[in-house]
């Protein structure tokens, strides 16, 4: 077996804990496979708006897992753990901020990588839609679980066909997101936050679509999501990031 890598920091946001559509069981795969200085979870990590709902809420063995790897990070490697309030998990307000040890509870935050200064936010206030129609984004949220549901018995009759999986739910949100980024300027806005306070980074997530680029001069980080992508951001000790997938990583077990 390979040496684990030790990252410096890792960012997750959009686990969506409470969704059944969440990939609780490969979130937990990937903590249990790394080592880092730094846990981000950037905002939407508890899906407060589905556990509201009695009929698509769902919590299981899985979710109690999760924090256990969690504290066991934080033991074992003594790991700093960040809570980031996103749109999904806005019951956060109440609390924050809080600090329970090296576990914290908070709206956003600033952290130095490679010599530049970063913005870390959920990104939804960035969002004219989740932040002036707030009835639209919990519409949105109501389509989009019907097209999860609609998208696994699509690909049970495609693995029956013997034909690859395809989320059209993804490709769908995908066209949606894009037009709502172009509309709001989602990515631009973020940019500009992060130069006005000071900053040569932004790293978000709410949109569920992971990237790494720059915009203006700043770097733009996107972790991602684990309703579909499964994807991280990770910044090893040279403060050089990059995106992580689940799919593409060596999982080990702590």
């Amino acid at each position: 077996m390979k040496e684990r890598i030790k990252y410096r920091t890792i960012v997750l946001s959009d686990i969506h804990l409470g969704s059944r559509f969440s990939k609780v069981s490969q979130v937990n795969d990937f903590l249990a496979s790394v080592d880092c200085d730094s846990l981000i979870f950037n905002g939407d990590t508890i899906d407060g708006w589905q556990l509201q709902k009695r009929d698509s809420a769902f919590w299981g063995a899985e979710h109690s897992r999760f924090f256990r790897i969690i504290m066991k990070m934080v033991e074992s490697c003594g790991t700093k753990v960040y809570f980031l309030r996103g749109n999904h998990d806005d019951f956060l307000d109440k609390i924050i901020p809080m600090s329970m040890g090296p576990v914290n509870i908070l709206k956003d935050m600033m952290i130095e990588s490679g010599g530049r200064k970063y913005f870390v936010t959920h990104g939804d206030v960035f969002d004219s839609i989740t932040s002036n129609m707030k009835w639209m984004a919990r519409l949105g949220d109501v389509v989009y679980n019907i097209l999860l549901k609609i998208n696994v018995m699509y690909n049970r009759w495609q693995s029956i066909r013997g034909l690859p999986y395809y989320s059209f739910s993804q490709a769908i949100k995908d066209k949606v997101k894009k037009a709502v980024s172009n509309a709001s300027d989602f990515d631009g806005m973020l940019a500009d936050m992060a130069r006005v306070k000071g900053c040569q980074g932004v790293i978000c997530g709410h949109i569920h679509r992971p990237e790494d680029r720059m915009i203006d001069g700043i770097h733009y980080l996107n972790s991602g999501d684990w309703v579909e992508t499964m994807s991280a951001l990770a910044e090893d000790n040279d403060g050089k990031w990059s995106i992580l997938y689940y799919d593409n990583i060596e999982l080990y077990s702590k």
